[in-house]
């Protein structure tokens, strides 16, 4: 029932032509029914006005016969007994109701006389006239009225009008005269009326929605179209056109959207072609640049092993010559190394490594930087070994990086790292206390060369390349890398890669920012 119910609010959502239809369709079953209801009202009330008005003349009429046969019946001098006063009185306003009767008559003796005799026709019950009515005609000298259901003593019922009005019987007493129409036939003829509605409405209300389905599929097919022409597209297919029809507001939809294609794939295939320049011109550089660099490399390796026997500011020279050469050695190897990214050249050599390990090796390899910036750097393990598949080069060179950033940044505060493995993921936090981040600064702190303080001089021989770099690597693995910062409050960067290369990443065994609990840590530098 649930799963049914969420497929039904997911059609909801999904189709424009689902919601345009119900909404149209329910709209137009409520101005139906209104207009059923209103009519059906006017109908009921012109039929029934209609038949009180002809039932209160009849009534009126038959009033005055019974008058009229009371007092032929008082001056025929004889002596009438009360029977035949009342019996002839029915008998002649039973005449005129006709045969079958249009109406029923019953003559019944007012409260106030004892023992007079009641008759009425066609077996109708004396529990067909409601008391109120009969209070009402006891208490007046006029006609009174009213809607009930009309029994007969053989047990047969029907909707009907009852009519009532006072009658003086001679020698007997007050009695009272009720008039009963049935209206059968006026209840069969509004149900054939109610029919007749609700069949026209429900087929107004389907041919309607079949009408609006149908207009509203011409006018969604067409964006539908559109649609699906631009999820291809957008995956890669910068071929795909949206076809044109006419010259209406879908076509100059359809026209413009070929238009837009067009323009981006233009000039999509103008960066590709500018991407594909850049790489090569990189490449090509980095590696021309490696013959004249080895020279360089090796007359400067020469002097710096001489600088001995040179004056201080030769010697200072030489020092200075072989610290940058040995800086632009490492800018053009990352160079290199972005180069193959972009060329699609980048491979893994996967082995089974201990990460804890690996990480324990590369924080002891920048102890000398930790102590030259008197940086405590913590290792915090969630465990003693964790085993990954990955290439243990590529890793290295990953958290190699993010520790150098963080010791960089750092301003003397401790610096911690954090692993953590679960079933299907590995992770490493590197945290440092130090500048932290901006919301601004985590949009570009993977970019190429970017730096958050560009007055800010690199004092470790980053080449700006680091972060990028890791970031590749760490996508290389089918992982993620992840940063996370405050300003004033440090930074935390996350890399989190699957134990085994066939494994897909869902989440990470460790928070990104870099919270961690001080149990069991390790002191290491």
């Amino acid at each position: 029932m649930i799963s049914a119910a969420r497929r039904v609010r997911a059609a909801w959502r999904q189709s424009l032509m689902l919601r345009v239809t119900s909404a149209t369709l329910a709209l137009s079953i409520t101005v139906v029914a209104l207009l059923g209801l209103l009519l059906l009202s006017r109908v009921t009330s012109g039929l029934l006005d209609s038949t009180q008005k002809s039932a209160l003349v009849e009534a009126s009429v038959g009033l005055t016969d019974a008058r009229r046969v009371l007092s032929a019946a008082n001056t025929g001098g004889a002596s009438v007994s009360a029977s035949t006063l009342v019996d002839s009185v029915i008998t002649a306003l039973a005449t005129r109701a006709g045969s079958p009767g249009q109406f029923d008559v019953l003559l019944l003796a007012n409260k106030t006389t004892y023992l007079a005799p009641e008759r009425g026709t066609n077996l109708v019950s004396v529990g067909s006239v409601p008391a109120d009515l009969r209070d009402a005609v006891a208490g007046s000298d006029r006609q009174s009225w009213t809607y009930t259901e009309i029994r007969y003593l053989d047990g047969r019922t029907a909707p009907g009008l009852v009519v009532g009005a006072p009658l003086n019987v001679p020698t007997v007493g007050p009695y009272e005269l009720y008039y009963l129409f049935p209206l059968t036939q006026q209840q069969q003829t509004l149900d054939l009326v109610r029919s007749a509605v609700v069949g026209t409405a429900v087929l107004l209300v389907l041919l309607v929605a079949f009408v609006v389905w149908l207009v509203t599929r011409q006018v969604v097919s067409p964006v539908r179209s559109a649609a699906r022409t631009a999820e291809r597209f957008a995956s890669g297919h910068l071929e795909e056109r949206v076809a044109v029809r006419g010259e209406d507001d879908l076509a100059r939809m359809a026209t413009a959207f070929n238009e837009m294609a067009a323009s981006i794939e233009a000039q999509i295939h103008q960066l590709e072609n500018l991407s594909l320049v850049q790489q090569r011109f990189v490449s090509d550089v980095s590696h021309e640049l490696r013959t004249p660099l080895t020279t360089v490399r090796m007359a400067s390796d020469v002097l710096f092993e001489s600088r001995g026997t040179f004056d201080p500011a030769t010697a200072r020279a030489a020092e200075l010559l072989s610290t940058q050469i040995e800086r632009f050695e490492i800018l053009l190897a990352d160079l290199l190394e972005i180069s193959r990214y972009d060329a699609g050249a980048a491979a893994l050599d996967v082995d089974p490594t201990d990460l804890v390990s690996l990480v324990r090796r590369v924080i002891e390899s920048t102890e000398p930087l930790a102590h030259s910036r008197e940086i405590e750097v913590r290792l915090v393990p969630d465990l003693d070994m964790c085993m990954v598949e990955c290439d243990a080069r590529r890793i290295e060179r990953v958290i190699r990086n993010l520790i150098g950033n963080a010791l960089e940044h750092a301003e003397g505060k401790p610096v911690v790292v954090r692993v953590a493995a679960d079933g299907v993921a590995a992770a490493v936090t590197v945290r440092d206390y130090g500048v932290g981040l901006s919301e601004e600064d985590l949009l570009h702190v993977f970019d190429r060369f970017w730096r958050a303080d560009p007055a800010r001089a690199r004092t470790t021989g980053g080449t700006g390349l680091g972060l990028s770099i890791a970031l590749e690597d760490a996508r290389l693995h089918g992982g993620w890398l992840e940063a996370w910062g405050e300003l004033g409050s440090g930074a935390s960067f996350r890399l989190t890669i699957p134990r085994r290369a066939d494994d897909v990443l869902v989440d990470s065994p460790l928070p990104l920012d870099g919270s961690v609990v001080e149990v069991g840590e390790e002191v290491i530098a």
